[in-house]
């Protein structure tokens, strides 16, 4: 079963919240056929297992809490009983990420829209190069950018997405868009569909997002599976 990785160099990215709406909107989405789908939550902080111990959490999603001494037994366990893997990193390179980013079909690497994060992501993007080397295998990434403007799109945000792209670094056409349905994700539990219109704005909109989201990904993991993706 395919296993995405959410990948930073540094804390507050975007990183548990692009893991929990793809989680969110793919155990949404099989919830009919009891698709199952799995969290793995390896970050100390534990914000991903703490917003599935919320009520509303899908109950086709199964939550896993990992640390470094216990990622690669975790995923394999999770690739054995779901449809899907999402696994949820420290923001730091540590054993855990270098060994979760060795098992995944696809890394994440969110990104907001400025300079000092673009860098990081490139601190990331050479981490997975090196691991490629290490363990011989072609690992897959991509750059999402997170907490975009849903109506425009800044110069700068053009510039770093056109200096990724001219390096050869795969971008999801996908950003995040910046909504308070997501954060109230967060703070409610639940799934952004799930959420009452009467005190959370923009639904909607950020449905859609989340959708438009997991199915790029879905995209790109066909893309790799069949063996014709670049990234």
């Amino acid at each position: 079963m395919p296993t995405v990785v959410m990948a930073s160099s540094k804390g507050g990215a975007g990183k548990t919240t692009a893991a929990i709406t793809l989680a969110s909107e793919l155990s949404r989405q099989g919830e009919e056929k009891d698709v199952k789908v799995a969290l793995i939550d390896a970050d100390p902080n534990k914000h991903g297992a703490k917003w599935a111990k919320k009520p509303g959490c899908p109950g086709n999603l199964n939550v896993y809490e990992s640390d470094e001494e216990t990622i690669i037994d975790d995923i394999e366990k999770a690739e054995d009983e779901n449809a899907f893997v999402i696994v949820d990193l420290e923001g730091t390179a540590s054993i855990a990420v270098a060994n979760a980013v060795s098992r995944a079909d696809l890394v994440i690497i969110p990104c907001q829209g400025s300079q000092d994060d673009a860098d990081e992501a490139v601190k990331t993007i050479k981490l997975l190069r090196q691991q490629s080397k290490a363990f011989r295998r072609k690992i897959a990434y991509s750059v999402l950018f997170t907490r975009t403007s849903a109506a425009i799109v800044p110069r700068t945000l053009k510039f770093i997405v056109s200096q990724f792209k001219d390096a050869g670094v795969d971008v999801f056409n996908v950003s995040l868009i910046e909504k308070d349905a997501y954060k109230a994700v967060r703070s409610y539990g639940g799934i952004v569909n799930n959420l009452d219109p009467k005190e959370v704005s923009g639904i909607e909109v950020t449905a859609s997002n989340a959708k438009a989201y997991a199915e790029e990904v879905k995209r790109k993991l066909k893309e790799i599976m069949s063996g014709d993706s670049d990234g």
